[in-house]
């Protein structure tokens, strides 16, 4: 019989006393025989019989199933008919070997780590992913340096694509949070303002913070949250599907292909998100200084103008770019990493995300402390 037509292993049941064992016994053909097979009922009754005729062919996985379900077979009184000469002396062989292995004493388990050995294993994992985000820094610096060597290998058209889909795309959300942020830093300082009559430096204080803390922050935590997710969930599923191997089959650079057009493209996303953050949060204070304040337009643009000088844009406007870095990194890192199936991508994504916003924070704190240091 062809074997690519034969029946996978079956044990079916016509009546009460009987049990009819067919197809492949083989470690192609057992599926989750093995799994069901707790749950057989064994035929009742003097005449009870297992018809083992239909049994097409069995090798040593499927002796070691048959084996165990003949066992208990036994025990319950129930013969066994039919199994041709050759699937016996194959059964005779095997028998001995699971039956010593059965009455093997089992192996000494395993003592629980000490708590002291459990925080040395993570400082260890800790350890070995900072080196590899460290490798990874050290390889997409290496291709970037090999892209501007040769202009001719950048690949313009995925780069025109991540701008749209990370800058472009994005403009509603970000705009409209900015807006929104502009209103309530307004709202939160025009009651003190009030009370000492000092309304028109609600142009100072909008001005300032959202040029240089607020406008890149959250252009950088909503691009975190959106494309850095993006970015680790479609390189993870590409490594799930194993089309990253292919590429490198092919000849191309998983990294010229998938992380350097993002990390270009945001790195000239962000910071014009945070121009537009930049306006658009002005706006809104401008609105609520209006309204709350009584300070006009024209007042509050001739007070902004004084108290706001270039440097202070360009301060959030580096802010944006180290913010860019960083995010498109940690989500090619995080995509890279990914292993197993759809669970682990999910898993990478959400690590992305955390990771992102928790270093883009970091960073911005360590830009304040420098800038302080420095009287900037």
């Amino acid at each position: 019989m062809n074997a690519s037509r034969s029946e996978p292993a079956a044990i079916a049941q016509p009546g009460p006393q009987g049990l009819v064992l067919s197809g492949r016994w083989t470690s192609l053909g057992l599926g989750t025989l093995g799994q069901r097979l707790a749950s057989i009922r064994s035929p009742r009754g003097t005449q009870a019989v297992a018809d083992a005729t239909h049994i097409e062919a069995l090798d040593t996985a499927g002796a070691w199933l048959l084996h165990t379900l003949l066992q208990r077979l036994a025990k319950e009184g129930v013969n066994v008919s039919g199994l041709r000469p050759e699937f016996a002396r194959l059964m005779a062989t095997v028998a001995p070997q699971l039956a010593a292995q059965a009455a093997a004493p089992p192996g000494p388990r395993p003592d629980a780590p000490s708590p002291l050995e459990r925080l040395g294993r993570r400082a260890a994992a800790g350890a070995g992913e900072v080196l590899e985000r460290l490798a990874f820094v050290g390889e997409c610096a290496e291709a970037l340096a090999g892209w501007v060597l040769h202009p001719g290998r950048i690949r313009w058209r995925p780069v025109l694509f991540n701008i749209r889909s990370a800058g472009v795309d994005a403009l509603p959300i970000v705009g409209l949070l900015s807006f929104l942020l502009g209103v309530v830093v307004a709202y939160q300082s025009a009651d003190q303002l009030r009370r000492y009559g000092a309304n028109i430096f609600i142009a100072d204080i909008v001005g300032i913070s959202m040029l240089r803390e607020f406008a890149p922050l959250i252009a950088a935590i909503i691009i975190a949250g959106r494309s850095g997710s993006a970015y680790a969930a479609q390189i993870g599923t590409m490594a799930v599907t194993e089309e990253i191997d292919a590429m490198r089959t092919l000849g191309i650079a998983p990294l010229d292909m998938l992380v350097l057009p993002k990390l270009i493209a945001l790195s000239i996303a962000l910071p014009l998100l945070t121009v537009c953050a930049d306006l658009l949060g002005i706006a809104g204070g401008m609105v609520m200084a209006q309204s709350q304040l009584g300070v006009g337009y024209g007042e509050f643009l001739d007070r902004f103008a004084k108290a706001v000088d270039p440097g202070t844009l360009l301060v959030g406007i580096g802010k944006a770019w180290v913010f860019a870095a960083v995010i498109a990194i940690v989500g090619c890192f995080q995509g890279f990493r990914t292993r197993g199936g759809a669970d682990s991508v999910g898993r990478q994504t959400t690590r992305s995300v955390v990771e992102a916003i928790f270093l883009v924070i970091v960073a911005d704190a360590l830009f304040s402390v420098v800038l302080s240091a420095l009287d900037l």
